[in-house]
């Protein structure tokens, strides 16, 4: 019996990504090269027979989710609170320095994945945050039968953090690409198999000096 495969793709490159500000909660649109790069992926992803679609409720996400559905008519799209990236508190929007220059980045990221970081002023705690993303993929796998492709957009940070509960080594200074493409295998037996990581098809890469997954 096939698996159930998840198509995590992360949200095509933003005004912030380009200006290296913290996105956490905090949103912007994507750019004319960004919205480009997800038309790259959506092409990527035409052959795929998506039974659902979910998305983090932020524009940059929901737009690339639209985009990429643009090519699999009558796919149902579902917007997740749980799927929204970090919350970075009173440094969202903010120069990505003005943050690492209080925690650096592989300290900041390795804390929040393994679920130890007490939050940023304003911000959210990484074991509620780790909460509320196994919460809302633990949803989508209990919708979905063995061979179905399901379709998740979503942000740099909330990707790698689920992929680090599939078992995917830590490499906090490395993130997805934005309008890359991973693929989780879930079997019948509730195991869960990375097959696929960071599948970059615009070959856009990741924006210089890359700190910051989200």
């Amino acid at each position: 019996m096939n698996p159930l495969s998840l198509y995590l793709v992360r949200h095509g490159r933003t005004v912030y990504n380009t200006q290296n500000r913290v996105q956490g909660w905090c949103d912007s649109p994507l750019t004319a090269e960004g919205r480009r790069s997800v038309r790259v992926t959506a092409e990527h992803l035409r052959g795929r027979a998506f039974a659902a679609a979910y998305s983090s409720p932020s524009g940059r996400t929901m737009e690339t989710a639209r985009e990429i559905l643009a090519l699999h008519p009558g796919t149902p799209l579902t917007s997740d609170g749980d799927l929204r990236e970090f919350g970075f508190g009173e440094f969202e929007a903010g120069p990505e320095a003005q943050l690492f220059a209080q925690i650096d980045a592989p300290t900041l990221f390795g804390s929040i994945f393994d679920g130890s970081f007490p939050g940023l002023p304003g911000g959210e705690r990484a074991d509620r945050y780790l909460e509320r993303v196994a919460a809302a993929f633990e949803r989508i796998t209990r919708r979905h039968d063995d061979g179905q492709e399901v379709l998740v957009v979503g942000h740099g940070v909330t990707l790698l953090a689920y992929l680090t509960m599939v078992g995917h080594p830590l490499h906090p200074l490395h993130p997805l690409p934005n309008a890359s493409v991973s693929v989780v295998e879930i079997g019948a037996d509730g195991s869960r198999r990375l097959t696929a990581f960071g599948i970059d098809p615009s070959g856009q890469g990741i924006p210089s000096p890359a700190t910051t997954p989200a």
